[in-house]
């Protein structure tokens, strides 16, 4: 028989959507199920953006679309993006595509080549699809650890030690999956003076969640003098907008844009033209249910932190931005007896029925950092509740057995 390639059978996933598989057949077989595993708001995406879609529709604009993407989506995300980081940006410097994910590839593609020995830096842990893409297209990964006693930021003498004559690109995730943290500036000034001491080193800012910034206003590393233009900014409509099925990411720098817009059209041609409308209107038109939204979330993540921080054995840190929680749950385990945080979260379904996500599902464990699972709190205040009671029960029971 054919053999798939090397490259193929080494290719990583986002456990968010196996595990989602694992929640699909538990709830098909009767089991009742409440889930933190996927990272998507739990909101029906805004009635006057859903209108643009179908006016566009109906107005026939539903063939291709230039592959940088239709040129109102491109001025407003530029004036978007700009506003947001302090920045004039030309919509000539921005690309759309079908997705923000589709970006981190083309960002290590434009900026490492295949087998070369090219070093990429990012951050553990965190979001998987980046040491997936890092490792498929030929780069060495290089893990840069995020640390809990800093929430979740990284010490930028850290970043100093790990940048050598092969780094090519840094990403930086700010407010971060899976934990919530993010970089404040303060730690981007830090960063920035590092990479002012390497200039041939590229920053890709993973911005998807720029609205979603609770503990301080959010900051941009691209905002900082001379990083402009070595930095890819990637944002999107996904997060802000509860759009994260119409797939729409948006992404700029000033040099590389004519790249990744080559790789649009040897990947997906273009993106979506009635979603591109409707991310025009996402960005143009009110923002009221945008903030209803973010609200919302903050107040999920004081509930939930409140909740998980009663849970015997478990200690939760308050995310700064994003909608995840990343509990401690060291203490728990052992209570349990679970070897570790996979055999936590494995027991936790199919004995609770709660999904959650375990830290080795963003990357190799940090050495000395304990046990985590990542919740996504996109979910209602009643399912947050009863998820964390269902857990608290769960060890609580366990507790006992093992005593």
């Amino acid at each position: 028989m054919p053999q798939v390639s090397r490259r193929t059978a080494a290719l990583g996933t986002e456990n968010a959507f196996v595990v989602l598989a694992e929640v699909s057949e538990l709830v098909r077989q009767g089991k009742d199920v409440i889930s933190f595993c996927i990272g998507q708001p739990d909101f029906p995406t805004p009635a006057n953006i859903q209108d643009a879609a179908v006016r566009a529709i109906r107005e026939g604009r539903h063939g291709y679309t230039p592959s940088a993407g239709i040129p109102e989506l491109r001025e407003a995300a530029a004036r978007y993006m700009g506003a947001m980081r302090g920045l004039a940006i030309d919509p000539e410097h921005v690309v759309v595509g079908a997705g923000a994910k589709p970006f981190i590839a083309y960002a290590i593609l434009a900026t490492t080549d295949y087998g070369a020995g090219d070093e990429v830096v990012y951050p553990v842990p965190g979001f998987p699809i980046y040491e997936s893409q890092i490792r498929a297209h030929g780069a060495v990964p290089v893990p840069l650890h995020l640390r809990e006693s800093r929430d979740f930021a990284f010490d930028p003498a850290e970043l100093e030690a790990k940048i050598t004559p092969r780094t090519r690109l840094v990403i930086l995730n700010s407010p971060q999956n899976p934990t919530g943290g993010i970089l404040r500036r303060a730690d981007l000034e830090a960063i920035a003076a590092i990479l002012a001491r390497h200039p041939d080193v590229w920053v890709y800012a993973d911005e998807i969640y720029s609205r979603l910034a609770y503990a301080e206003p959010f900051a941009s590393i691209a905002s900082l003098p001379g990083m402009y233009e070595r930095t890819i900014i990637s944002d999107g409509a996904s997060k802000t907008w509860a759009m994260t099925g119409w797939r729409i990411g948006f992404a700029a720098n000033p040099l590389l844009a004519p790249a990744f817009t080559r790789w649009v059209t040897n990947t997906d041609s273009c993106a979506s033209q009635p979603s591109q409308w409707a991310a025009v209107e996402a960005i143009r038109g009110p923002q009221d249910a945008a903030e209803a939204m973010r609200r919302s979330f903050v107040e999920r993540r004081d509930l939930i932190v409140g909740l998980l921080n009663e849970v015997p054995g478990v200690a939760c840190r308050t995310p700064g931005g994003a909608f995840y929680a990343w509990p401690n749950v060291t203490e728990a385990c052992r209570m349990i007896g679970a070897a570790d945080s996979e055999e936590f979260r494995r027991r936790l379904l199919n004995e609770a029925g709660v999904a959650v996500l375990a830290d080795v599902h963003f990357g190799s464990r940090v050495p000395g950092e304990g046990q985590h699972v990542r919740f996504s709190y996109a979910a209602s205040p009643e399912a947050i509740e009863a998820g964390v009671a269902r857990m608290a029960d769960f060890i609580r029971k366990n507790a006992r057995r093992v005593a």
